[in-house]
């Protein structure tokens, strides 16, 4: 019965645009990851929720009670703890995806050769990018849910306008994923991999996660404001507090250009590699 859905779905595609690299069963592989995350990875992902979870009792209510209030808008202040709860939860939702769409390719790309045998069958290549990014985006909004309702519990939620921190954490998710699985593609050893490490930990550190961008000078500033992780920093941090305007639109622009040039690029070194 499966097969014969399969096949069915197969030949819906035939003659529509992108056929050679897209069946239209994309879910598939989420079903996959699913199925292993149910009978071992599920350790790992709970282990990455924690992380924030102990920035944010150390710094925010431990450093916090050292810290003021802080400006966030023009007569607008919060208290530490709020500050830096939204970037604690946009740094989660991009390690989230981007160890899923990294570390987990990686394994299956270079030593469980599971992308060789999806792509002998039906399966083309946006479908395996897709089903890959797309869980990686449900571990990224499983952690943004249950970091906010961390929020919730301890007052940190001051308007119903930071539930929509979580649609804003999924797009982070989005972003991350797919250029860091369009990057792994590339990737051929350890070594090469830990460069992503080497990336993270710095714009963790130096985005505005825990003080505000002005303590900069004005040139690091400027090459701060083009990491991604600030703007997913600044998007979520407005949004949780309530802070709307015209600058959260090149935000949101930001990510819509990561997932596409992520997408693009995944794909076609899929195809590269897979289906010459």
């Amino acid at each position: 019965m499966i097969t014969s859905a399969a096949v069915a779905i197969a030949e819906a595609r035939i003659g529509r645009r992108g056929e050679s690299v897209y069946s239209g069963r994309a879910r598939t592989i989420i079903e996959r990851s699913y199925l292993a995350f149910r009978s071992s990875t599920w350790i790992v992902v709970a282990t990455g929720f924690l992380e924030p979870v102990l920035y944010l009792v150390s710094f925010g209510f431990g450093v916090g009670k050292l810290i003021g209030k802080i400006e966030v808008a023009p007569g607008h202040f919060v208290s530490y703890a709020a500050f830096i709860a939204p970037a604690l939860l946009a740094t989660s939702a991009m390690n989230g995806a981007i160890y899923d769409a990294t570390w987990n390719v990686f394994f299956k790309l270079r030593f469980d050769r599971v992308y060789q045998g999806m792509l002998a069958t039906s399966l083309g290549p946006l479908d395996v990018a897709l089903g890959e990014i797309g869980w990686a985006l449900l571990r990224g909004m499983l952690y943004a849910i249950a970091f906010m309702s961390i929020l919730g519990g301890v007052g940190l939620i001051t308007t119903p306008w930071a539930l929509l921190a979580i649609p804003c954490a999924v797009l982070i998710s989005f972003g991350f994923a797919a250029v860091g699985m369009a990057v792994t593609t590339y990737m051929k050893s350890f070594e090469q991999m830990n460069l992503i490490n080497i990336v993270l930990l710095p714009m963790f550190l130096f985005s505005g996660s825990f003080y505000p961008l002005s303590i900069y000078p004005g040139w690091l500033q400027a090459f701060i404001k083009v990491l991604p992780l600030w703007h997913g920093v600044a998007l979520i941090r407005s949004v949780s507090l309530g802070i709307f305007s015209a600058a959260l639109i090149p935000h949101i622009l930001y990510f819509v250009v990561m997932i596409i040039f992520g997408l693009y690029f995944t794909t076609r070194r899929l195809t590269l590699l897979f289906m010459r």
